[in-house]
């Protein structure tokens, strides 16, 4: 049997001043992929989280086009100082720059995940059928839980979960149906075969969180899960695809 597909919903380019990434570049990340089994992946920019949204956004369209394995993710601002644009304007661009889901940093952009501020961005979002990526050390599970329930129809994906937090994670899941979990530093002892097990592997989305993460910690909790084949390839890829337009991805 042919090992399942990966897409990576979590990598990144372009230069980290806090973690020893390289350059950062397309080069770079595609050997990391082709050295683990990664068949392609969403990433973002560096400078999109670390210096300014809107430059990193247009940098990472630029830096994928052309390239097949890879879709851009942008990153999205409150609307108010303007900065990304306007949310029906940022979500119709996006579209047109075939990007394929967002991501959001409330807590190294300085506003609430679940406030007044970012709202009418999640509501374009979810409007537009972009999925909304977020890292869990930025916005606290009960700010996840209520944005999801605001926007009912938003698919959130929260990545580099950690350790022991399975029981906080559990309870997210059972009240709400458009929160999944990112594999990304998914660290519990078999966390991932639980969660599958009691949520079903539609709640789970593979990431790397690469090149900041080894891209083969993810990969071998995957793979070397104690979970039937089907599972593996629902989280590999399956999951992921009923979230976005994977369409020349895979």
């Amino acid at each position: 049997m042919p090992p399942p597909l990966l897409v990576d919903a979590d990598a990144t380019l372009g230069r980290n001043p806090r973690a020893d990434v390289g350059d950062g570049g397309v080069t770079a990340l595609l050997e990391r992929m082709d050295r683990v089994g990664v068949a392609a992946a969403l990433v973002g920019h560096s400078w999109s989280r670390l210096h300014d949204p809107a430059t990193g956004n247009a940098l990472v369209s630029r830096l994928v086009a052309g390239r097949p394995r890879l879709a851009a993710c942008w990153t999205l601002l409150p609307p108010g100082t303007g900065e990304t644009g306007g949310p029906e304007e940022f979500a119709r661009s996006a579209r047109e720059h075939r990007v394929r889901a967002v991501r959001a940093y409330p807590a190294d952009h300085g506003y609430e995940l679940a406030g007044p501020d970012a709202a009418p961005m999640f509501a374009a979002l979810a409007e537009a059928g972009l999925p909304l990526l977020l890292d869990a050390p930025q916005a606290g599970w009960p700010e996840v839980e209520a944005l999801a329930r605001r926007h009912p129809s938003l698919p959130v994906v929260v990545g580099r979960a950690g350790y022991r937090v399975l029981r906080r994670v559990a309870g997210v899941l059972e009240r709400t149906g458009n929160v999944y979990v990112g594999t990304a530093d998914l660290s519990s002892h078999r966390g991932l075969e639980w969660l599958a097990e009691r949520f079903g592997p539609g709640r789970l989305v593979f990431g790397t969180g690469m090149p900041e993460r080894d891209p083969a910690e993810s990969v071998t909790r995957l793979l070397w899960s104690e979970l039937p084949d089907e599972a593996v390839a629902a989280i590999g890829t399956g999951t992921l695809a009923t979230l976005t337009d994977l369409d020349g991805l895979t």
